[in-house]
């Protein structure tokens, strides 16, 4: 059956545009904007922009089917915004026809990357409701029948970055198959588990059969599947759900037997299980069916990480948009952050993750679960993972790392972020990938040379979780991605990322093929990640490392040396004109031609 979203829909749309006011669309545009392959320009209008800095700016404002852009008109201040449609959360309106004061008409803009915009505009004529009716379309596009700017983008790019990530070129580079470890296809068609990729590996000596009697007792038929195995000690990381144990503690003899399998594999004397969750909620969760592995699971040992669930993330990422959007109260800064608890969430997110690593590289092998198994349990693998396996810690590695243990296991990135979706109230909207993204910058400060990418890409993928400009990011699990024709219809993120990898790579990069990472989950080594959480704010600097700008500066001048290099040599290879020379001077110009090669060997320089 044909996707609702694979297929632009824009019969309803060019009716509505055929009734915004002829007045705005006659305005001079802003024709320098640069727009996208497949972006079109919807509305432009007159606005004042309530700047939460600067005070009301006038300008104008585009709208077109994959962005806001606003430019002040004000030759003393520019200010420019560019918002693509996919990050906003909620569009609303400000005052009415017969409000009083200045600028007190007009649209409030919520925005997910922690950010509100206010535009006023004027009361007469009811000015505001061309645009946002039109916002309000294509900002939740598929609450209106319309498509994800991913389906409509002409973009065309070099590399296909729907190739980064194949389940069994990564298996195979890990070591796998082997005479432990066997590739299962008993999931090719979703049969199974409708949230699991179709690839998956399990203990040697279980029988499809078997997987689908442990399935009956897993949660959402989430199975424990091997995530990564250590080359050395053949110590796994085996993620899965929730047994479904009730309030009437149910036993099933093959998810026991299965988790022992699992223990055999490298004879580990007890395999460590890790729940994500407070004790308390694992407990509360019997009620529902749920619940944990308790005595009857020889062999094995229970570990509670206390990783609070998505409504707590949800409520902590919104108290700290609170102190540090529009303005940060700096008197009393600290106490207003650890009010958040979101440095706290961080470091227990971390410091479970950092438990992993160190049982696995121990010779330990290990189960993680939480609930459902693809929100903490997808953070505490992908970062013990970073922490052992350098691999993930290269560029393209790292681009693995997100499409296996985030996109191809199910993360439900539809139901978190929202895209499309006008219902912002939404209780499975929370904030687990960026809580991942920002666990990635805290290792990438304690181990500033570990890591082959920079900064720039962890905003990029964070920028891009929410602009529906590519597929990554999209639905909720791999079956619903081959329902809606993802990789075929649309564009990988990567396939932008690697097309320009230098912007995206440390300079300080040093490989370190078998190091392990072991970052400090302190709250004394953990800090707030400004760049992103208040990059908003103009009055904020961003301080760069010395050491970083010192660096920059020689690369610069490296580049600059070796221009004149090239120069040098092209002037030196290119035959001199003839002229008619007495003895003497033939001597001189003889002379003078080895000049610059001479300058050439000065010019070099040890980088």
């Amino acid at each position: 059956m044909a996707s609702p979203v694979s297929v632009y829909n824009s019969n309803s749309l060019d009716s509505h545009i055929s009734s915004v006011s002829r007045d705005s669309l006659k305005m001079e545009p802003l024709t320098d904007v640069l727009l996208l392959p497949g972006e079109d320009r919807v509305i432009e209008k007159e606005v004042i922009y309530i700047c939460p800095f600067n005070g009301p700016v006038k300008g104008k404002v585009l709208i077109t089917n994959y962005r806001l852009y606003f430019r002040s008109s004000d030759t003393d201040l520019t200010v420019t915004l560019d918002v693509p449609l996919g990050t906003i959360s909620r569009v609303e309106k400000m005052g009415g026809a017969s409000s009083r004061g200045e600028n007190s008409y007009g649209l409030d803009i919520t925005c997910k990357d922690m950010r509100n915009l206010r535009f006023a505009l004027k009361q007469e004529g009811h000015s505001r409701r061309d645009i946002f009716d039109l916002l309000f379309r294509l900002a939740f596009p598929l609450s209106h029948n319309l498509s994800l700017f991913a389906y409509v983008t002409q973009e065309k790019y070099e590399e296909n970055g729907w190739n980064v990530y194949k389940a069994m070129d990564e298996l195979r580079r890990q070591g796998l198959p082997n005479n432990k470890w066997r590739i299962s296809f008993i999931n090719k068609s979703y049969e199974l588990c409708d949230t699991y990729p179709t690839v998956l590996a399990v203990p040697y000596k279980c029988k499809d059969e078997d997987l689908r009697r442990v399935a009956a007792f897993r949660s959402r038929a989430r199975i424990p599947v091997l995530s990564w195995i250590h080359r050395e000690n053949q110590a796994v990381i085996v993620r899965c759900s929730q047994p479904l144990v009730g309030m009437s503690g149910k036993r099933n003899k093959d998810d026991e037997r299965y988790l022992e399998m699992i223990r055999e594999a490298n004879d580990t004397p007890k395999l460590t299980i890790f729940d994500a969750r407070p004790s308390v909620n694992a407990v509360a969760n019997k009620a529902t069916g749920g619940g944990y592995e308790g005595d009857e699971y020889q062999n094995a040992e229970l570990v509670f990480l206390d990783i609070q669930n998505i409504h707590v993330m949800r409520e902590s990422l919104k108290k700290l948009k609170d102190i540090v959007y529009p303005n940060v109260e700096e008197s009393h800064w600290l106490s207003s952050l650890e009010s958040t608890h979101w440095l706290e969430h961080i470091k227990l997110v971390l410091s479970g993750a950092i438990q992993v690593a160190d049982k696995v590289s121990t010779g330990n092998s290990v189960v993680v679960h939480c609930s459902d198994g693809w929100d903490r349990t997808a953070q505490l693998t992908s970062l013990a993972m970073l922490m052992l396996d350098s691999h993930y810690r290269t560029l393209r590695g790292f681009e693995v790392l997100i499409e296996k243990e985030w996109i191809s296991f199910g993360h439900k990135f539809a139901s978190r972020i929202g895209h499309g979706d006008k219902n912002h109230a939404d209780q499975d909207r929370s904030p687990i990938f960026v809580q991942f993204i920002d666990c990635v910058w805290q290792m990438t400060k304690q181990f500033p040379t570990a890591f082959e990418f920079n900064e720039r890409l962890l905003l990029t993928i964070l920028d891009n979780l929410y602009s529906c400009r590519f597929g990554t990011f999209l639905y909720n699990c791999e079956s619903v991605r081959d329902q809606h024709e993802v990789r075929i219809k649309t564009v990988s993120l990567w396939s932008l990322v690697n097309s320009k990898t230098d912007i995206y790579l440390n300079p300080f990069y040093t490989p370190e093929p078998n190091m392990v990472l072991c970052p400090v989950a302190s709250m004394r080594h953990l800090e707030l990640w400004v760049s992103y959480y208040i990059r908003w704010n103009p009055r904020i600097r961003q301080q760069q490392s010395p050491v970083e700008q010192r660096y920059k500066e020689l690369l610069a001048l490296r580049d600059e040396y070796l221009k004149k290099l090239e120069e040098l040599q092209l002037s030196d290879s290119s035959p001199p004109p003839r002229v008619a020379h007495n003895s003497s001077t033939s001597n001189t110009s003889s002379s003078n031609s080895s000049t610059p090669s001479t300058h050439c060997t000065h010019l070099q320089t040890p980088f």
